[in-house]
């Protein structure tokens, strides 16, 4: 009898999850044997009144592959939100000018642009799923190192060890496994910290996205649905710790006036956090019997939400190959064959990257000359069409 092809999947975040999802939902099910570790707890997800912290931004065709893995159905709709709208400005605009971009669900024939989810419930949802299926899950399981034994893999732990025909890093901008296999990295700091919280706004926040560019980086404004908004500040080091240190109503002050007040007054509700920014790239993204996806592979500005979302599309592409190397009779480690899997998805992930780089350089720029600049091509883009309807498909994922 032929032996099971072994896959391990290091990291439980949604890339992860989603691949163990898409190769046991493939027509080469069968063939696997699939084992996801994670060095941290199994998530659990807060009560219905307590929305986590970190959220994510779903885009339609993202949320189009997690209803293809039985997946979304898990999502709790009452802790879901849907944004029909995007407005994008720049701080010497106001959100209602012909400058300002703007984006609204309708004008393209879709239901919503996206979905603004708990990070946890994505990871819980995929979790479900997996439970109902032949997949190993192994939480609080640090590795210790990882073996090259011929065509295969030895992962060591701290009281048993694993072997895979294939290893995938999942685990993140400062994956393990990339660092293990010799796998270099670029690092582009942008010298910003994110700053996170929620907060109670004056006005509805009419299932809109909202995104203030600033001299010091981008402020995010997005709409939950208990009426919330989760607010990411992009923003110097200096101004993400007065926010941290700031009580509720400075808080509240300070981001109400970044916001230039589009929503009313903003009300701290909740709990903040903050970390440094940077994008970075890993050289490559396999060897033979070792695959990166998700942030292990690529970590990009969070201004327009498309980190989550290249990594779903990372899991779906690398399931494709995987699933299409076993039909053919091919073994789906061997590089040539993972190979096909860096060139659908090296490329244009580089190009996200970068366009998010030079899009916060561009609006980061202290210059009146640039300025003006910057608000005549958001002009012209409202008025482009094609070009304009092209870069929301690829925003939207459904391109």
């Amino acid at each position: 009898m032929k032996r099971p092809f072994d896959i391990t999947i290091v990291g439980a975040g949604v890339s992860g999850l989603m691949l163990a999802a898409k190769l046991v939902g493939s027509a080469a099910a069968g063939e696997l044997r699939i084992t996801v570790i994670d060095a941290a707890a199994r998530p659990t997800p807060s009560p219905e009144d307590e929305l986590a912290l970190r959220v994510s931004a779903i885009a339609t065709g993202s949320a189009d592959l997690l209803e293809s893995v039985g997946a979304w159905q898990h999502v709790d709709v009452s802790r879901r939100c849907a944004y029909e709208n995007m407005r994008v400005w720049d701080e010497n605009d106001s959100p209602d000018s012909k400058s300002a971009l703007h984006f609204d669900a309708a004008g393209f024939a879709v239901p919503q642009l996206g979905f603004i989810v708990e990070n946890i419930l994505l990871r819980a949802a995929l979790l479900r799923q997996l439970e109902e299926a032949d997949v190993a899950l192994r939480f609080e399981t640090p590795i210790r190192a990882l073996r090259q034994l011929g065509r295969r893999y030895c992962v060591d732990l701290e009281n048993d060890e694993l072997h895979a025909d294939l290893v995938v890093g999942a685990d993140g901008a400062r994956s393990f496994v990339r660092s293990a296999v010799g796998i270099g990295s670029q690092l582009w700091p942008y010298g910003q910290t994110a700053f996170v919280t929620h907060l109670q706004p004056d006005e509805p926040h009419c299932a809109t996205a909202w995104q203030r560019f600033l001299k010091d980086g981008p402020l995010g404004i997005l709409p939950l649905a208990d009426g919330r908004v989760s607010v990411v500040w992009s923003t110097t080091p200096e101004n993400a710790s007065r926010a941290e240190d700031a009580d509720d109503a400075e808080l509240g002050r300070m981001l109400s006036a970044a916001s230039d007040h589009v929503l009313g007054d903003l009300a701290a509700t909740g709990p903040c956090g903050s970390f440094p920014l940077a994008a970075q790239h890993a050289e490559r993204y396999v060897l033979p019997g070792i695959a990166l996806i998700g942030d292990a592979a690529h970590a990009i500005h969070p201004l327009a939400g498309q980190g989550a979302n290249l990594g779903l599309r990372d899991a779906d592409d690398l399931a494709e190959v995987i699933s299409a190397a076993l039909q053919q009779g091919l073994h789906p480690a061997d590089q040539p064959v993972l190979r096909r899997y860096e060139r659908a998805r090296r490329g244009s992930n580089a190009a996200m990257l970068h366009l998010m780089t030079a899009l916060n350089r561009l609006f980061t720029t202290d210059s009146t000359a640039v300025a003006e600049l910057r608000m005549a091509g958001m002009r012209l883009f409202n008025r482009s069409g094609p070009i304009r309807e092209q870069a929301v498909k690829v925003a939207l994922g459904v391109n």
